[in-house]
């Protein structure tokens, strides 16, 4: 943590409390001084989202940051992140596919599909948009209810797909 600290230009003091609060957040704290690579994965998770959220950024990108968190550690980490939200005007955006967690906590929601953005706007708009109950259900509604092959999801997939065809039809 002192390292990023460094890193991010941030003064002794702010350091410090930053470091107390965030690894007190991540439930870190008592492990301070422990090396690194002596945590589990989830321990290391959590120093990621604690070093992440260290600068307190402006604009904060977080990939799945509660995959691999239980309960109680994806609950403190929003309720930290809402907080620096309002109380510092951060703009945060994030992918999950928990979408419990996009309809509790965004504002916007864009639902992207095979790489292509196919819808955009808060959970009530998406509802309406697709005469569902649930963002979970407008979801579904709009990117299909199947079971998808994830090789077609790449070139190397689709070229591989296209040469069993061909192989097929010359038996």
């Amino acid at each position: 943590m002192q390292l990023h600290a460094v890193l991010y230009g941030l003064d002794r003091k702010t350091m410090n409390q930053r470091t107390e609060e965030l690894l007190q957040l991540v439930e870190l704290w008592d492990r301070r001084n422990s090396i690194v690579k002596t945590f589990s994965g989830g321990m290391k998770r959590r120093l990621e989202i604690a070093r992440g959220l260290l600068h307190h950024p402006r604009i904060l990108f977080l990939d799945e940051p509660t995959l691999g968190l239980d309960a109680q550690t994806r609950n403190l980490l929003w309720n930290y992140v809402k907080k620096l939200n309002e109380k510092e005007g951060m703009t945060i955006f994030f992918t999950t596919h928990y979408l419990e967690e996009a309809e509790a906590i965004a504002d916007r929601i864009a639902i992207i599909d095979h790489g292509k953005l196919v819808a955009m706007g808060d959970t009530e708009q998406l509802k309406n948009q697709t005469a569902t109950d649930s963002l979970e259900e407008a979801y579904l509604e709009l990117t299909g209810k199947t079971v998808r092959d994830e090789t077609l999801d790449n070139a190397a997939g689709r070229k591989q797909m296209i040469r069993n065809v061909i192989a097929s039809r010359r038996r």
